[in-house]
Parts: C-alpha cells; sequence; structure tokens
C-alpha cells in the first residue's frame, strides 16, 4: 500500500510502560480534506493522528507510529485513561454529523481493512481493541458514528468491537 508522508509537529513521545494495543477509528468532520489535513498538521491545533484515508483512498501518515498522536482527547477503556499513549489514530475523510455525514466508500474502508490488518499483525493488536472514537469518549464523541460499517471490517477478519447488541 502506497502511503504518502505529510508529517505533523503534533505529537509527544508514548508514556513508558504503556504498549500500543489499540487502534481508534475517527472521522475528520470538515470538508474538505485538505483543511483536515492542514488542522492535523497546524501546530495551533494540538491535534494529530497517526494516519488520514481520504475518501479517494489515499493513505498519508502524519505521526510515526512509535510516537504519541493527540487523538483520542479525554478518554477511557478498559480502566485505561492514556488512551493516547496506547493506541493508533486513523482518521477517516468523512464530513460528519457537523457537516451532512455521508457513508463511506468502498475504497475508503477497503484501505482501513489493509492499515488496520497490517498494524495489527505487526503491533499485535489484541482482540477487540480496534474502536471508535465514539466508544472511548462516549458522550463526548461520536466518530466514526452510525454510518461506519464495523461488520465489514469483521468480515474482513479484524478484531475490532462489537457494536451491535
Amino acid at each position: 500500500m502506497e502511503i504518502i508522508q505529510r508529517p505533523s509537529p503534533n505529537f509527544n513521545d508514548r508514556t513508558p510502560g504503556k504498549p500500543t494495543d489499540m487502534i481508534v477509528i475517527h472521522y475528520t468532520d470538515m470538508v474538505p480534506v485538505e483543511a483536515a489535513l492542514d488542522r492535523l498538521c497546524s501546530p495551533k491545533s494540538k491535534v494529530s493522528a497517526h494516519y488520514l484515508i481520504t475518501m479517494s483512498g489515499e493513505v498519508y501518515q502524519l505521526i510515526d507510529e512509535s510516537k504519541r498522536a493527540w487523538h483520542a482527547g479525554i478518554s477511557e477503556w478498559e480502566g485505561e485513561t492514556d488512551i493516547n499513549s496506547r493506541s493508533i489514530g486513523i482518521e477517516l475523510d468523512n464530513p460528519g454529523s457537523s457537516n451532512g455525514m455521508v457513508p463511506f466508500p468502498d475504497i475508503q474502508i477497503q484501505k482501513l481493512i489493509e492499515l488496520c490488518s497490517d498494524i495489527q499483525t505487526r503491533v499485535h493488536i489484541p482482540p477487540n481493541r480496534i474502536v471508535g472514537h465514539e466508544h472511548v469518549a462516549p458522550g463526548r464523541k461520536q466518530d466514526p458514528g452510525p454510518l461506519f460499517p464495523w461488520q465489514k471490517l469483521r468480515d474482513a477478519g479484524l478484531h475490532c468491537i462489537r457494536t451491535e447488541i
């Protein structure tokens, strides 16, 4: 998979002793994608993610996986509160709830599956630790939202959160 490098200054070192054992999926909630890339790479914004996947399937790497990106904010998962130190953040280009959310294109989800499969294998992400921002920050965040196709990820063999009741 071709990955376009677009370095962001918005990172720091991971907290020692915390394993990288999660993937957190987001949507940008912005249009156009260039605005989202600019924000994720602006020192003034103080936000970032490791990757961004456009609606047309381009994959950008903004932060090295060994570093702590600033994507999860105030969040918690299974008793852990420093989710940024233990996760890899992936932004999906999507207008989101603020701008008329649209379904995620097949090519975007295909690239997400490829990227998550690679990360899950290389980094040894445990089962059911691919989650949405909405899962680690419930009530505060709603991405990747109700149109996100979790079942497609499971059908591709990824170990992700189960969202059905």
